[in-house]
């Protein structure tokens, strides 16, 4: 069978046009240890932003959740009209990582990649997360094609043009896909995301229990420019890491052979809470049809965060909403949303 890649299918970037965003609605109290209902507003405020310009698909456990989020939801002040809800049940909230990857082509044609999902290494369970794409293909009457490894959306990152970003900590972890060597994983990047170019980074920020997820660091804004997460406090335990990465970014050539334009991100001041460091990160953005919703953490550092994204992205308004609760699951709101592009 000919791969994504050669019948012309391409991941496209965040900012293509969404025909929606999919969502797993938060139930595993696990994932919130004695907090899930603290993070509950600022989630539903994130669906506000995000229905005020595309649908919002969101899979529910079951009938009284549906009732219970219909209410918070209008309580909220979210346009219902862009809501809709499916009874697509999941093990956890974090979509990015367990929902579908959708691609295109020139055609008007759309397919979903359905990537094999192990909970980041087999850390959870994923049973009922690893059947998702396939449901959501079944709804969406799309073809489903699975290239059988390992790979989770929140891993990688690209310009639409033929870049992609992953780091080394992440795809090359045995835990994932110990059978495959750097240049096999290359090559099912290539041909089942569409892309040219691999940017291999390198360590996640602490906290991160992806082993190194590349949307907590480094970010395209567009289609020749990169927002890396940078600290400057020589004491922090990110300063090495990061500065490494930002090394080895400014050393790195986009599909056309050109040096991308790097904007450094600060990184908010230490989210901790039960003496656990959280993986807090600006990078962690996610952009919908009219909106860059930002986290931020009650620090001076997110205003500066937020004003160099509207210098980024100076088309959409830029959101930041305070996700200090969420953070204690171990990510913000481009792991708990995954785009469905228009074709």
């Amino acid at each position: 069978m000919p791969t994504p890649k050669e019948r012309g299918f391409y991941f496209p970037a965040e900012w293509h046009k969404h025909n929606s965003t999919w969502l797993s609605y938060p139930h595993n109290e696990n994932s919130f240890p004695a907090k899930i209902h603290t993070i509950f507003p600022a989630y539903n405020l994130f669906i506000r932003e995000l229905a005020k310009s595309e649908r919002v698909n969101i899979n529910i456990l079951d009938d009284a959740m549906r009732i219970r989020l219909e209410k918070e939801l209008n309580e909220t002040g979210v346009y219902m009209n862009n809501v809709c809800f499916h009874f697509f049940e999941t093990n956890d909230a974090w979509c990015r990582d367990h929902g579908p990857a959708f691609l295109i082509n020139g055609k008007g044609e759309r397919i979903i990649v359905d990537w094999d999902y192990n909970a980041w290494g087999g850390k959870y369970p994923a049973e009922k997360d690893n059947l998702i794409p396939e449901k959501i293909a079944a709804y969406l009457d799309l073809e489903a094609v699975k290239p059988n490894i390992v790979m989770e959306g929140g891993s990688i990152d690209v310009n639409g043009k033929g870049t992609l970003l992953t780091t080394t900590s992440c795809l090359l972890n045995q835990n994932r896909n110990p059978h495959l060597n750097q240049s096999q994983i290359e090559d099912k990047l290539c041909n089942y995301y569409g892309v040219e170019k691999i940017i291999w980074l390198e360590e996640g920020i602490d906290g991160d229990d992806t082993d190194g997820h590349i949307d907590d660091m480094a970010r395209f804004t567009d289609e020749s420019s990169i927002a890396i997460a940078v600290e400057t406090n020589r004491r922090d335990e990110n300063y090495e890491s990061l500065q490494q990465n930002l090394k080895l970014l400014k050393q790195c050539r986009l599909q056309d052979g050109k040096q991308p334009t790097i904007i450094e991100l600060p990184m908010p001041m230490p989210v901790v809470w039960q003496e656990q460091r959280l993986p807090a990160s600006y990078a962690n953005f996610y952009i919908s049809n009219s909106a860059v919703i930002v986290p931020t953490y009650r620090c001076e550092q997110d205003n500066k965060a937020i004003y160099i994204l509207e210098e980024c992205f100076k088309e959409r308004k830029v959101v930041g909403i305070d996700s200090t609760e969420i953070i204690w699951g171990l990510g913000s709101f481009h792991c708990l949303s995954q785009q469905e592009p228009s074709a």
